[in-house]
């Protein structure tokens, strides 16, 4: 149709243009796959413990616990009325860095059967400190370090296999800078989040990420002797259990858990470890990282797969962790 034949008040339109008063095509959206492949047991990092684990309460992965030898003005809702972080650096992963890294302890624990290396949370000025329960599971001796380089003796006060928390006490401590806990039932995902812990051993390393997701089934080992799995050796079998050596779970008994999934960066060292809002409030201890299916023990490290255990699951469990509880 010529310009002169077109009808009056009728808009002329390109090739590649569109009415603005049609409504505009539906987002395509892929179609979800009809089920999830189950995936193989994870291979071990040396001197980490494994676990096996459902995450989602659908899909069999491998998970090992944590083990080892930023946007500014982005704000979490758990915490909204802290105020951990300065002023001036408010809602960034280095304001949450230098108010909360004072407050988070490296771990070592020995036993007759090896030795693990871990990360804790100060509870109390006085030198109450939140773990894993595989961190300090059967050890018969524990130091600890506090971010200041001063080291510490400490003893279990009370452990709770079934949630994978235990409580430490460090020795002849005072004037520690308790950690802030914060309110996990607040967490929401996509909140930005900082880790703060001791992977392979190097303290104080910080990461940050996002929450991926929440109530994650998390299924962890309960046997005291998976903690202390860092055979002092080269090379071989990752760790011993009951005499045999393995290369994936142990098949004792185990405890499930719900979880808040993270990608920020765990790694094995992290276990006890501190996930934190932007505020500056602890919102979880974290606990158990995806370990990939074929990945060799020298590469093997974090994929973006994290797990914390909530705090408000810490805080309903501490007055029996303070009361000697065990098992």
């Amino acid at each position: 149709m010529s310009e002169n034949s077109r009808p009056s008040g009728v808009p002329e339109y390109g090739p590649h243009q569109v009415n603005p008063e049609w409504p505009p095509p539906p987002a395509h959206t892929p179609a979800a796959p009809a089920h999830r492949r189950r995936r193989g047991p994870a291979k071990l990092l040396v001197a980490v413990a494994i676990v096996a684990a459902a995450v989602g309460g659908t899909t069999a992965y491998g998970v090992q616990e944590l083990t080892g030898g930023t946007s500014a003005g982005v704000t979490a809702s758990s915490a909204a009325g802290t105020d951990v972080v300065p002023a001036s650096l408010k809602g960034t992963v280095a304001g949450v860095a230098k108010a909360v890294s004072p407050s988070i302890v490296e771990i070592k624990a020995a036993s007759s059967s090896g030795s693990a290396t871990g990360s804790g949370v100060i509870v109390t000025e006085d030198g109450e400190v939140v773990t894993n329960n595989h961190v300090v599971a059967g050890a018969s001796q524990i130091q600890v370090r506090t971010n200041d380089g001063k080291s510490y003796s400490a003893r279990v006060v009370g452990t709770d296999s079934s949630k994978d928390l235990a409580l430490i006490k460090l020795e002849d401590a005072s004037g520690l800078k308790a950690a802030t806990l914060g309110d996990s039932d607040g967490v929401r995902v996509g909140d930005q989040v900082v880790a703060i812990g001791s992977p392979e051993g190097l303290t104080g390393t910080v990461t940050s990420g996002i929450v991926s997701a929440l109530d994650r089934d998390v299924t962890v080992s309960t046997d005291e002797s998976q903690g202390q799995q860092q055979q002092q050796r080269g090379g071989g079998w990752p760790f011993e259990f009951g005499g045999q050596e393995f290369n994936g779970d142990t098949g004792g008994s185990t405890t499930t858990y719900k979880a808040i999934q993270t990608d920020a960066s765990l790694n094995p060292g992290n276990s006890g470890g501190a996930l934190i809002d932007m505020n500056g409030a602890i919102i979880g201890i974290n606990s158990a990282m995806y370990a990939p299916s074929g990945a060799e023990s020298s590469t093997a490290g974090s994929v973006g797969l994290g797990f914390a255990i909530p705090v408000n699951t810490l805080k309903a469990d501490l007055p029996d962790l303070r009361a000697g509880a065990g098992g």
